[in-house]
């Protein structure tokens, strides 16, 4: 369900853009207050797909950006950012079209949760060896049976 601060952004997005609201792709962005920590705003935002806080604590240890200011980025792969670690030479131009802001906690979540909506967890794969360990994962798949 989409918070009334997040439907009066998305319509005032709407009205900018001339864009209809049948027209516009259901993405929720919600803003971080202050006095929240990352891995609390991760964990409210995925609070209906818990497998992502999951992925997020696997992929990242819940970390947005680096202790220099700048974005998180993947060890392995450089081009993977943020606490969800969207890889952008697969996903910037989407989330650029999407009007998400990867670089963001708020674009990086919104984008993860349209991405994990038509792929699942397959996007983050890589890092199943620790996500599939989980109490979280270990439920789901109890109850997928």
């Amino acid at each position: 369900m989409m918070s009334f601060a997040a439907s009066i952004a998305l319509a005032v997005s709407l009205a900018l853009s001339g864009q209809t609201a049948a027209a516009a792709p259901q993405i929720t962005v919600v803003t971080m207050p202050a006095a929240q920590t990352v891995e609390e705003y991760v964990r409210d935002y995925f609070a209906d797909t818990p497998i992502m806080i999951e992925v997020a604590r696997c992929e990242s240890h819940f970390k947005q950006f680096d202790k220099d200011g700048s974005v998180h980025r993947g060890v392995v792969n450089d081009q993977d950012v943020g606490v969800m670690q969207v890889n952008e030479h697969y996903h910037l131009a989407v989330a650029d079209k999407l009007g998400l802001d990867l670089y963001s906690i708020q674009g990086n979540l919104a984008y993860a949760k349209y991405l994990y909506e038509k792929e699942g967890t397959q996007p983050w794969s890589s890092s199943s060896p620790c996500w599939k360990k989980s109490s979280v994962y270990k439920k789901e798949l109890a109850l997928s049976k």
